[in-house]
């Protein structure tokens, strides 16, 4: 059963990162609205793009791992990953977004954290296919 928690969530992960890479290729503006960093002008959409092929990459890792169930590499991710949305709750912040969009932010931490714990259970219990 943790196995299957720790599957699904990890599939989650990576799906929305996918999807926030194609939503920032097809509406880069819309996507920095969400964000929480609107842009200062348009001759900036070229980052965006560069934060949705960032993305799509990530998103793409994560899938491969979760294909091979390597969970242990997946418990790093997880773990480490929590980097992103920290930084990008700090920048939204600083922008003066809203309430609701640093909150977001906040809860993919949670969200990262809780994964990485389910990830940590399946591998010290043994219940993957990748060694401890």
């Amino acid at each position: 059963m943790i196995k299957k928690v720790a599957f699904t969530l990890v599939l989650l992960m990576a799906v929305l990162q996918g999807f926030y890479a194609l939503f920032a290729y097809i509406q880069p503006i819309g996507f920095s609205d969400i964000r929480g960093t609107v842009l200062a002008s348009p001759q900036d959409l070229d980052w965006i793009h560069i934060y949705a092929s960032r993305t799509l990459f990530v998103s793409l890792i994560i899938g491969v791992l979760l294909y091979f169930r390597n969970y242990k590499t997946l418990f790093w991710a997880a773990l480490l990953g929590t980097v992103m949305p920290l930084t990008d709750g700090w920048l939204a912040y600083q922008s003066g977004a809203s309430v609701g969009v640093i909150a977001k932010h906040v809860v993919t931490v949670a969200y990262l954290l809780v994964t990485a714990l389910v990830l940590h259970t399946v591998v010290k219990t043994g219940r993957c296919n990748h060694p401890a």
